[in-house]
């Protein structure tokens, strides 16, 4: 996380990250408690090109533990190694995920002042360093694990912050006409060989998705194309089409990797939390 902002913005967000982070992977439970039916080369190595995992109805299935895949210098290649569960690191889109696209994120023209301002001022107003649940497009970045547990009907994603959850209904049913708003929204999804296509609506005004305050709004419908290439990786292309937000539609890519031999923790933002109580002593200033 540090790596992408400068030292003010580091400070506030790890009053709420940095003690979970420190200690908690330390005493985690069941790290380095082995995971069952991982392919391993010869020197036990997490052989990461192993041919995909497969459920019964011969489908992916994109079960496993995932971080995203971490920022790096550039031109450098990427380590073909699982996520490490003892300092588990954000991803290049955590503070923008529109790094990818030329230009940036399409912003509609009332947008642009709030994402200034929340970009200059380190996003004091963030509801995630204010212990509020993360959508699902930016958990993708966030140094926090994510558990996927894949069955024919359902795909449910535990989040490790907060014990966040959401459920992917994958048989294909209508999504809402006019859904209550709700932080992680309402996904229906079908497969589209193999690859699953996730369809959600219903979120809420004002969702943060990264740390320069992009949002979506409750008019926004999120397209989500995951494959799962081998045991190792997952690669989610995800388009966004908010016309409230955004002047037009747009796509990213985003990548996870496997992680092994570790589980989720409690890591309940509340406990300890002293974001607010820095934030009151600053403005008092």
């Amino acid at each position: 996380m540090v790596t992408r902002m400068n030292a003010r913005g580091a400070a506030l967000a790890l009053l709420v990250l940095g003690a979970s982070l420190a200690s908690g992977r330390l005493g985690a439970q069941w790290l380095n408690n082995p995971t069952a039916g991982v392919p391993r080369k010869v020197d036990g190595t997490v052989n990461m090109t192993a041919p995909v995992p497969r459920m019964a109805n011969g489908k992916p299935d994109l079960s496993g533990i995932w971080i995203g895949e971490p920022a790096r210098a550039r031109g450098a290649a990427p380590a073909d190694e699982p996520g490490n569960a003892r300092n588990p690191s954000s991803s290049r889109h955590m503070r923008d995920l529109g790094v990818d696209i030329q230009g940036g994120l399409p912003y509609q023209p009332w947008l642009i002042p709030i994402v200034k301002e929340r970009t200059a001022n380190e996003a004091i107003d963030d509801p995630h360093i204010r212990c509020l649940p993360d959508n699902f497009l930016r958990a993708y970045g966030l140094p926090h694990l994510l558990k996927f547990v894949h069955s024919p009907q359902l795909l449910l994603v535990l989040n490790e912050m907060n014990a966040g959850y959401r459920q992917v209904f994958t048989d294909g049913r209508p999504l809402p006409a006019d859904p209550n708003p709700s932080w992680q929204g309402y996904s229906s999804a079908h497969w589209a060989g193999d690859v699953l296509v996730i369809d959600t609506v219903g979120l809420r005004d004002d969702t943060w998705i990264d740390w320069n305050g992009s949002v979506l709004t409750e008019a926004a419908r999120v397209r989500e194309e995951i494959r799962r290439p081998d045991f190792g990786h997952l690669e989610i292309t995800v388009t966004v089409n908010d016309p409230k937000a955004y002047t037009k539609p747009w796509t990213v890519t985003l990548k996870q990797r496997i992680v092994v031999d570790a589980e989720l923790i409690d890591e309940i933002c509340l406990e300890n939390e002293k974001f607010e109580e820095f934030v009151d002593r600053t403005r008092k200033r």
